[in-house]
């Protein structure tokens, strides 16, 4: 009997420590931010008055309605941040554009996914269409390159 006890307690808590306890994290995806700059100065479009962030439009061509977004201009940061992607899987053709003009295309293609108790998204595919870009790799702004 002593060791029918001793052994049911010793399977207990190797049952116990095997299973996988976890705290769930969330992560929030990360913002899209974009500087739109003279390809041949490198001057930020905005800081020096070519265009007024009340003529930006960013448009969902999917289902054809408005994207919020966020013009940054603290500091002279003069930044479009974008926050509505990744927050669930999806797929996202947005257009960019300053007074009617189409400045550039983003197309994304995003996975929301739950890995080690955590949940975060995945960017499978970021493409920049119909403009040039640099992406910064230490701010991750996308520097869209316009010709004037």
């Amino acid at each position: 009997m002593k060791n029918l006890i001793k052994y049911t307690l010793f399977l207990l808590v190797t049952l116990n420590q095997s299973c996988k306890k976890c705290d769930e994290c969330f992560t929030p995806p990360e913002p899209f931010l974009f500087e739109i700059v003279d390809k041949s100065t490198g001057e930020n479009l905005f800081k020096n008055g070519t265009y007024k962030s009340s003529d930006i439009e960013v448009i969902d061509s999917l289902n054809h309605q408005n994207v919020k977004f966020a013009f940054l201009d603290e500091n002279d940061l003069n930044l479009i941040q974008i926050n509505t992607i990744g927050w669930k899987t999806e797929k996202i053709h947005f257009q960019f554009k300053i007074s009617n003009q189409n400045i550039f295309n983003l197309l994304v293609d995003a996975e929301r996914v739950s890995q080690d108790c955590c949940s975060f998204t995945r960017y499978n595919d970021v493409k920049i269409t119909n403009a040039e870009f640099e992406l910064d790799s230490m701010t991750e702004i996308y520097q869209i390159l316009v010709e004037l």
